[in-house]
This record gives C-alpha cells, sequence and structure tokens, in this order.
C-alpha cells in the first residue's frame, strides 16, 4: 500500500470508544477472525460481528463449542462463518501460515483479528510458580498470539484499513503480586501491540490497539476470584459496542491504544 493512501482520519479518544452507538452492518463486507471463540468474550464478539454484517472466522480449540456458536450465528441470520480448529498451545508457526494460505483461497481477505483466547495460569508467588504452568500461559497468551499475527500479516495487510485487536488485562498495564505469567504474558502484549504500531504506521493503515475488558463475567473471572458475586460484574455483550468500534472504519485513526472499558 502506497504512503499516499494512508488514512490521516482523527482519532476516538477512548471514552467515545466506551460510548460507542454501532450503526446497523456497520461491519458489511469485512472478515475478522476471532481466536478462543467458542466461549466467554469471543463467543460473544463472534456473534456480535455476525450481528454487524461481519463474515467471522471461528478459531478455537474445542470443536463442539466452534459449532455451537456456528449455529447461533446462522440462526440470528449472520452470514456463514467459518470454523478453524486450534489449538493455540501446540500448533506450530507452519499451521499457522498454512491457515493464512486457506483463508486467502477460500474467503480471500482478512480485514480485523481479534486475539481473545487466553488461559489464566496459577495466581501464586513467582518463586513459586510452576515452569511447566509458566511456559503454557506464555505460549497461548503471549507466543502464539505473535506468531498468529505474523503468519495472517500478509492478509491484513493487504486489506484497506486492517485492525488487529490484542487482549491485555489490568494486571498488565500495572503488573501485580501473585498473577505470574497472566500478568507478564499482558505486558508482553501491550509492548507487542506498541512495537507493530510504530513499525507499520508511516507505512499502511493497519492498527493494532490492546483492549482491557476489566472485571467481567466470564468463567476466567470466576476461577481467579471465586468469591465474587458474578451478578455484580457486566456481562461480556455489556462490552461489546466498544469491540464492534476497533473493528470499524469508525476506528481508522486510532492507533497503538490500551483501552480500558471498565477505567477506576
Amino acid at each position: 500500500m502506497s504512503q499516499a493512501t494512508i488514512s490521516t482520519t482523527p482519532s476516538l479518544s477512548h471514552e467515545q470508544i466506551r460510548t460507542y452507538q454501532p450503526s446497523p452492518n456497520c461491519l458489511e463486507g469485512k472478515t475478522i477472525l476471532v481466536t478462543g471463540a467458542g466461549d466467554g468474550i469471543g463467543r460473544v464478539a463472534a456473534l456480535t460481528y455476525a450481528k454487524y454484517g461481519a463474515t467471522v472466522l471461528l478459531l478455537g480449540k474445542t470443536i463442539s463449542k466452534l459449532e455451537s456458536v456456528y449455529d447461533e450465528i446462522e440462526a440470528q441470520g449472520g452470514k456463514q462463518p467459518a470454523m478453524l480448529p486450534m489449538d493455540l498451545e501446540s500448533a506450530s508457526y507452519a499451521e499457522m501460515q498454512q491457515l493464512e494460505n486457506l483463508i486467502n483461497k477460500e474467503i480471500g481477505q482478512l480485514d480485523g483479528i481479534l486475539h481473545n483466547a487466553g488461559v489464566l495460569g496459577e495466581l501464586t508467588p513467582l518463586e513459586m510458580y510452576d515452569v511447566d504452568i509458566f511456559s503454557q500461559v506464555m505460549r497461548v497468551n503471549f507466543t502464539s498470539v505473535f506468531m498468529l499475527t505474523q503468519a495472517l500479516l500478509p492478509l491484513i495487510k493487504a486489506a484497506d484499513n486492517g485492525s488487529v485487536v490484542f487482549t491485555s488485562s489490568s494486571v498488565g498495564t500495572t503488573p501485580r503480586a501473585f498473577w505470574g505469567a497472566y500478568a507478564l504474558s499482558k505486558q508482553g502484549v501491550e509492548g507487542m501491540s506498541d512495537i507493530f504500531t510504530q513499525e507499520t504506521q508511516a507505512t499502511t493503515n493497519l492498527r493494532f490497539n490492546c483492549i482491557n475488558p476489566g472485571a467481567t463475567r466470564t468463567n476466567m473471572r470466576a476461577h481467579a476470584y471465586p468469591g465474587e458475586n458474578p451478578m455484580s460484574l457486566k456481562t461480556p455483550e455489556a462490552l461489546m459496542p466498544s469491540y464492534v468500534c476497533l473493528m470499524s472504519d469508525d476506528s481508522i485513526g486510532v492507533r497503538g491504544q490500551v483501552i480500558a472499558l471498565q477505567p477506576k
């Protein structure tokens, strides 16, 4: 893409992203890949992107969950999605390159990636952290995110206004004791988004941003805070306008940001 076509659209503020009101079909014509699409925020994001007109690529490791989301999208009248079974903990870079080839051959475009898949690991002092669990968390939450982004970059760069959204956390922005590998992986993701932004902003229309969803009613949150009343938390559905915003052309000027959806 030549520098002459780079967008100079003014950036939205974080508050505008948090209060965004999507227009019907604002994602029409876009193809968006969602990792961890079988459950939690990923599932709701996939359904929501489909609701607003996108073709959604469902990536996850549990086929039965992907099939359920696939059926829900079809039942709500969305465009036919695609299921992409992949275990990010064990997937090789070659498999991710094959995925890029498959998307290019069968669909021909990729406009957005939501990196939502993640694992919590242990909540324990680093001094006592199991090294195998540490490796697993870093692999799923950080290393595979880099590998998949790099493998899919040729497709996302070919889009008119490609958007990559990473999932961070409050303990990534400000690392917290006992959160171990999870906090470190999310801190790394924020740095990854920043570096990708610096390396692409002068020559492409690509945009890379992080979302910190905050305390949300998910299974991961329940495992981290077993004594918490889940009914006191926002649902994934309540956060979706911001997820739509960052995939829509309204956010073309938003680059290299870490957007906290529930700032304290």
